[in-house]
């Protein structure tokens, strides 16, 4: 948003720290007769900021994936434990997204539980999930074969976080994001070896060897890839459902996000 603007104080580097599914994301009433995604047209569901990363993936795949659109749904904003949530950055979003406040006092969680919205999507499962097992499930009832079966399809692995750098520092010291780039490389490389040790495990996870083979079989030796090239189209998906969704006011160019230095790091 801030890109689009022309205001942002931060660089990127193509280093990606937190990346998620977000099948998990996406909570419903059950008594509300949605059964598939396309059943969400028309609904009331929660989202604690609409500009949340994670929210503007869930809506991305609703979007690709089964012609729902953000118009489809009345977005109903509020703290998901907590009144009183805001937006981080002041939106101006076309006349067609909707969006209510969660009444003064209340929270996303309560609502859901009260039927007062059909659903939550959020970068977290509202704790409505476990008190009300009977009335509330996720939209996919098994998220993790959803997501599975969704990477086979696009190849997204979608990112949350990407590392900046503020600009007034890679101004003066253009060695900068090259240097950080290759630090965080070098890091993830230690970071797998230390994964893959069977025999002094570094995960407080039970069968950790097996995961870490299950997912390099889905996604590759390399499944958290860093650098432009590998993450082009992820990013490019993120940016194009961002500006549709009346985020940023402009389509923003993939390699806008980066310092130019940090990108030669995966040339050299």
């Amino acid at each position: 948003m801030k890109l689009a603007q022309g205001d942002n104080p931060y660089v990127g580097v193509p280093v990606f720290p937190s990346r998620a599914f977000r099948h998990s994301s996406i909570v419903i009433r059950r008594d509300r007769g949605i059964a598939t995604p396309t059943d969400l047209r028309g609904r009331r569901i929660g989202t604690p900021e609409y500009q949340l990363t994670a929210c503007v993936w869930a809506r991305a795949l609703l979007d690709d994936e089964y012609g729902v659109k953000p118009a489809d749904i009345t977005w109903v904003r509020g703290g998901l434990s907590q009144p009183g949530r805001v937006e981080k950055i002041a939106l101006s979003l076309p006349p067609e997204i909707r969006i209510e406040s969660a009444p003064e006092g209340t929270t996303l969680n309560a609502m859901l539980e009260a039927g007062d919205i059909d659903g939550i999507i959020a970068p977290r499962a509202p704790a409505a999930l476990e008190h009300n097992a009977p009335t509330v499930g996720f939209l996919f009832s098994d998220p993790a074969e959803a997501a599975t079966a969704y990477f086979r399809r696009t190849g997204i692995f979608p990112i949350m976080h990407l590392l900046g750098i503020r600009r007034s520092l890679a101004e003066r010291h253009p060695w900068l994001p090259f240097a950080v780039v290759k630090a965080f490389e070098q890091a993830k490389a230690i970071a797998l070896a230390k994964l893959s040790d069977s025999a002094a495990p570094k995960v407080t996870l039970p069968f950790l060897e097996d995961q870490v083979k299950a997912a390099r079989a889905l996604m590759g030796e390399d499944f958290w890839p860093y650098g432009l090239d590998a993450n082009r189209t992820v990013l490019e998906t993120f940016l194009r459902h961002h500006h549709a969704q009346g985020l940023s006011s402009r389509r923003v160019a993939v390699e806008a996000l980066f310092h130019p230095s940090a990108l030669e790091v995966h040339k050299v």
